[in-house]
């Protein structure tokens, strides 16, 4: 018994010697104190700075081509550190650096030979892409790099910009982060139907990949204030932005998919027209194929229960059912009329399917869609389509009765 415990003692201590090794820390970790962080990132048609052409002038930089500006935006530990301890009107939280090219991976390579630190992706939040590169290039040249880039996550949101999109970037307001903020007003689809489900990398790619037209979220910047606005049609065929829908046809867009998780509907009363306002708390839309022969057609099925949230209407009594059916109504007559306009552009202008009709007819008879996705944009365009509105209020609020 004795010599059986003298062998284990030497494996115990080599055990232990091991183990006191892997508690000391990672070889290879990085100082988060020297790291800088990127958490923005923009991409514009090429147009290099006052800086980058005196630095490439005397640099003797290496050949390019200026078709791209990409502007990163970093945060350090350092620049966080010293805006809370000196909080002022010009102070920033972050730092912007823009690099002009013709390569994505060796513009960001470029930024190495400026700073000591390092550069990570691992905290990217958003990259926001200018509207006239969305134009020119496929949204997969432009993204081929972050997609490729394990440090970038599938989850960080892609935005279009109308203008340039380093200016999403940039903000007036001490101690804010535009990355940050850009990030967060996706967080209020609760509150209004014209911001779109998030477009994030893997959901790109993925609609990239199926060949169907989508939507992507455009945000607008002006004087450091930036507004979410609108929406960017891209084709399923060339990849590239066709065109733009404004924030009423991102509404319709919204009541047909039935993707909206909270807004308002202004409607107006038939007699006095008066404003009255129906807040939504919850929305449902069905579409559903119809196939007969070679004729296909569409029935779009939208339901809605709300609130009435606000009332103009000096006669209006709400806590009487005919006043609360004529509330209903004024506010479907208003959804009816936004779903009408987009299927119009949808159809007519763009003729382009960026509504899921084509995924409902995949699913639902998918020997019809193999015969028709190959130009299903063109047959989409020419498709009849019924839509039906039906909205119940269910609440009047605290206040009731009639105003006179």
């Amino acid at each position: 018994m004795e010599r059986s415990h003298s062998n284990i003692r030497p494996l115990f201590i080599s055990l232990s010697v091991l183990l006191f090794l892997f508690l000391t820390g990672c070889w290879s970790s990085h100082e988060i104190e020297e790291q800088s962080l990127g958490i923005g990132l923009a991409f514009d048609k090429g147009r290099e700075s006052s800086n980058e052409k005196e630095l490439n002038e005397y640099g003797k930089g290496y050949s390019k081509r200026n078709l791209i500006t990409a502007t990163y935006q970093f945060i350090t530990p350092q620049v966080a550190s010293s805006t809370t301890k000196q909080a002022g009107p010009l102070q920033k939280s972050y730092v912007n650096v823009s690099e002009t090219g013709d390569s994505v991976h060796q513009m960001v390579r470029e930024l190495s030979l400026r700073s000591q630190q390092p550069v990570t992706g691992h905290h990217m939040k958003v990259v926001v892409i200018g509207e006239n590169l969305a134009r020119s290039y496929k949204l997969e040249q432009l993204l081929d790099q972050n997609l490729r880039e394990s440090e970038i996550r599938p989850s960080c949101l892609v935005l279009i910009s109308k203008g340039r999109a380093s200016k999403t970037l940039e903000t007036k307001k001490a101690g804010e982060i535009p990355a940050f903020r850009l990030a967060g007003i996706v967080e209020n689809a609760y509150r209004t139907t014209r911001i779109l489900p998030p477009m994030s990398h893997i959901k790109v790619e993925s609609k990239i990949k199926s060949g169907s037209s989508f939507l992507m979220q455009k945000v607008l910047s002006v004087n450091g204030q930036v507004k979410f606005a609108g929406a960017a049609v891209i084709d399923g065929k060339t990849h590239k932005m066709t065109g733009t829908l404004n924030e009423e046809e991102v509404e319709g867009i919204t009541w047909i998919t039935g993707k909206g998780k909270g807004g308002v509907v202004k409607g107006y009363d038939k007699e006095t027209g008066q404003l009255i306002v129906y807040e939504i708390e919850s929305m449902k839309s069905t579409i559903k194929p119809r196939v007969k022969g070679d004729n296909i057609s569409f029935d779009v099925n939208i339901e809605s229960t709300g609130r009435l949230s606000e009332n103009w209407v000096d006669s209006g009594d709400s806590f009487k059912n005919e006043f609360l059916k004529n509330a209903e109504k004024s506010a479907e007559k208003e959804v009816k009329r936004l779903v009408g306009n987009v299927l119009e552009k949808m159809q007519k202008e763009y003729q382009v399917d960026i509504a899921g009709f084509g995924n409902r007819l995949r699913i639902e008879n998918p020997k019809v869609w193999n015969k028709v996705k190959k130009d299903w944009d063109q047959t989409f365009s020419e498709t009849p389509i019924n839509y039906d509105v039906k909205l119940t209020i269910n609440d009047y609020g605290t206040s009731g009765g009639s105003k006179k």
